[in-house]
């Protein structure tokens, strides 16, 4: 994902844009942090990619048991995108939150994808999910609340952009499972090889990439837009 890395370091260094990644959910063991405060010291203080410590620990131990036992499990990758400029994307065809689910759903093993309140939006309110505008100290414009995640008719808003990707087990695993052959016959088969058990950890940085890859791309559509 070298033009990922690259996307992404611009957009660090000439416009100020993080993008941050971190394993959030392997299985039903699930961290709860807040977002928003995480650094990539945190995410990178451990091997499962999970800036929470006690969870991570959990994690850990429940992969490795996995791998002895030849199974294999998903879990969820946290996106955060801060600082995004204000007006990237299109209200139609090239929404930014499209874009970027497009991008997610193009990695392998990927099965879901939301973005802001997502699917836990469902049981809230339209007076409680709206999030209102007000004048901070500066005097811009912000939002109370940031359930619609950093973009709003397919448009970013200027708040954090934070979404969630959905990663299915590995299929290939040693425990011994049932196929059909080419001869329509009934068979069990066991996978040989190295296969990970989760692919969660090695799939962070690559969720980075193709959110940096995705914001570059709305970024240039924006220079020309604005000549």
């Amino acid at each position: 994902m070298a033009a990922g890395a690259i996307a992404k370091k611009y957009l660090r260094e000439k416009l100020k844009i993080e993008i941050l990644a971190y394993v959030e959910q392997i299985g039903n063991i699930k961290t709860d942090i807040d977002f928003n405060k995480i650094t990539k010291k945190d995410i990178e203080s451990n091997i499962v990619r999970c800036p929470d410590k006690k969870e991570a620990k959990k994690m850990i131990d429940f992969v490795n048991k996995l791998k002895k036992e030849g199974d294999s499990v998903g879990g969820v990758i946290r996106g955060v995108i801060k600082n995004a400029p204000i007006g990237l994307g299109e209200p139609v065809f090239d929404r930014l939150n499209a874009d970027l689910g497009k991008s997610m759903l193009s990695i392998n093993a990927v099965k879901g994808f939301d973005i802001g309140s997502g699917f836990e939006g469902i049981g809230m309110l339209g007076s409680e999910h709206n999030d209102q505008f007000f004048i901070d100290k500066n005097g811009k414009v912000k939002t109370k609340t940031n359930f619609s995640g950093g973009t709003q008719g397919g448009i970013s808003n200027g708040e954090n952009i934070y979404f969630r990707v959905a990663f299915k087990p590995v299929a290939t695993i040693s425990k011994e499972q049932l196929t059909v052959d080419k001869n329509g016959k009934v068979v069990k088969f066991k996978a040989s090889g190295r296969h990970d058990p989760c692919v969660l950890p090695r799939a962070v940085p690559i969720v980075e990439a193709m959110a940096a890859i995705t914001l570059m791309d709305h970024w240039l559509r924006k220079i020309v837009g604005d000549r």
